[in-house]
């Protein structure tokens, strides 16, 4: 019996591998490799609030060449040669079944550098040892062997890590990389997609320029207006649960305060909106894989939730799941988007929509209050003595930490706890906090008149009624809704 070849030819294997990929994402995915080398790195170490002070990526694009080097740790040569260089991950690979990854099928590497040209060098090295591979053009073409040569060197002075250099660029790939436009805006989306990691110590340098992170932050008033539940404080919807191997956390709240009519009217009417940090983001193993979204993915414009409008540009939340199974989360294949149909996503998104529900109505109710109400609030206001507003900004992970400090401390003092545990057979632990927001305040309605009339007949109503032809006509207008008011009043009784 014969044999017939059936195996892909390299040409087809990598045309297929990187036709569906965007080129910014082709990139996203090294910077992705360079966390996996953190995450490795730091295997075992207790978790800090920044563990990922002192690593950095740089890289360096243009028309001719695409280079990204990192001090992430290095490539050990054992696992080069079993599978970092193979086209997908092998059954039976688990190194990284104990760290907070998001790759699951081994191709991001190799995907990114055939995305943007034809041969390439890769040089990694640990505390121990150091290699190099060349991937040339005529590897490409030739379907003999899929093998790549791999040589030991001796290692330098520099910290572990690893660098890839793109030579022999695509046209497409050099008409982008070399575009300044497609330069700034991948610097704008790191800044976006990494800046969970930004703000816990990684630097990222773009062509010499330093990104650096948009940090989420929420208004609060203080521990101790939250731990009495009974009174009003402002304060993010705060809920967090476990299930199997997924931690999950979510807090959305208001990152600023509401907006007056006028910024509403000017949101509204630019064509095109600049940058602002409201809507929500998504974060899976401390990558931002849905940055500031407004729509119906995260419960924008549904189940009674209105659709995002700019008076509602102060409302801010953010999600995170986190698992050392990347299987378990909820994200698209190209790790840049969330599964809309993950029944994990659509439980936690009823509690996204919980949230939103609050800060939506709040917003509303004090978009009620008028000008008039603002003015004789602050009228009031200010013949008291002024008193100085606790409400300040922090970072959702720290409001989690004080939070379930108070509970810890409520335990021993035998006093309620802020968490309230939500029933559930799915999860190991289930629990939020809803704030008691504050409500506007409550004054008579109030309308304003207006038309206009002759002088002369103005002067005439004002002689009449006031004895003074030449009073306001504001004067006037009052004296003549009230004395027919006083007759209205008067026939009721």
């Amino acid at each position: 019996m014969s044999l017939i070849n059936a195996s892909p030819t390299k040409n087809f294997f990598v045309d297929m591998l990187t036709r569906d990929i965007d080129l910014k994402d082709a990139i996203l995915d090294l910077l992705d490799n360079c966390i996996d080398g953190i995450q490795r790195t730091t295997r075992g170490r207790e978790l800090t609030e920044r563990p990922y002070e002192g690593f950095w990526a740089n890289i360096e694009l243009s028309d001719t060449a695409f280079l990204i080097e990192d001090n992430c740790g290095g490539i050990p040569l054992e696992v080069a040669e079993r599978y970092a260089f193979r086209m997908g991950k092998p059954k039976g690979i688990d190194d990284d079944d104990d760290i907070f990854t998001i790759g699951t099928y081994g191709i991001g590497m190799k995907r990114a550098i055939f995305k943007m040209g034809r041969s390439a060098e890769i040089f990694s090295q640990t505390d121990g040892e150091a290699f190099k591979v060349l991937i040339q053009p005529d590897w490409l073409i030739s379907d003999d062997s899929w093998d790549l040569p791999v040589e030991t060197i001796d290692r330098t002075d520099d910290e572990a890590g690893t660098s890839v250099e793109i030579l022999e660029l695509r046209d497409e790939a050099a008409r982008q990389l070399g575009s300044k436009s497609f330069q700034d805006d991948l610097a704008s989306e790191i800044e976006g997609l990494y800046s969970y990691i930004l703000t816990k110590g990684f630097e990222i340098v773009v062509n010499g320029e330093q990104i650096e992170p948009r940090s989420i932050m929420l208004q609060w008033e203080g521990l101790n207006k939250v731990k009495n539940r009974d009174k009003e404080a402002i304060a993010p919807y705060l809920y967090e649960a476990t299930r199997e191997d997924v931690e999950i956390k979510l807090a959305v709240g208001l990152r600023r305060k509401l907006p007056t009519a006028q910024e509403v009217d000017r949101a509204s009417e630019r064509k095109r909106a600049k940058r602002d940090d409201a809507g929500w983001t998504i974060v899976c193993n401390d990558r931002v894989v849905v940055a500031n979204d407004k729509t119906i993915l995260t419960g924008w414009g549904e189940t009674g939730i209105p659709r995002y409008h700019p008076q509602f540009i102060s409302i801010s939340g953010i999600v995170e799941f986190k698992s050392k199974d990347a299987r378990q989360l909820p994200i698209t294949t190209t790790k840049r988007g969330i599964d809309a149909s993950s029944e994990l996503y659509l439980y936690v998104k009823e509690r996204m929509r919980e949230g939103l529900r609050l800060f939506t109505s709040h917003t509303n109710k004090w978009k009620q209050v008028t000008k008039a109400k603002k003015a004789a609030e602050n009228a009031e206001q200010s013949q008291e003595k002024p008193k100085r507003s606790r409400t300040k900004l922090e970072t959702p992970a720290a409001m989690f930490d004080q939070v379930k400090a108070i509970d810890e401390r409520s335990a021993t003092a035998n006093t309620p706890k802020v968490w309230k545990s939500v029933k559930s057979d799915q999860f190991e632990v289930e629990r939020r906090y809803i704030p008691n927001l504050p409500s506007p305040p409550v004054v008579d309605q109030a309308k304003r008149i207006s038309f206009s009339k002759p002088l002369e007949d103005i002067q005439t109503v004002g002689e009449f009624l006031l004895g003074d032809p030449d009073c306001s006509p504001s004067a006037v207008g009052e004296a003549c809704f009230q004395t027919v008011l006083d007759q209205a009043t008067a026939e009721e009784v």
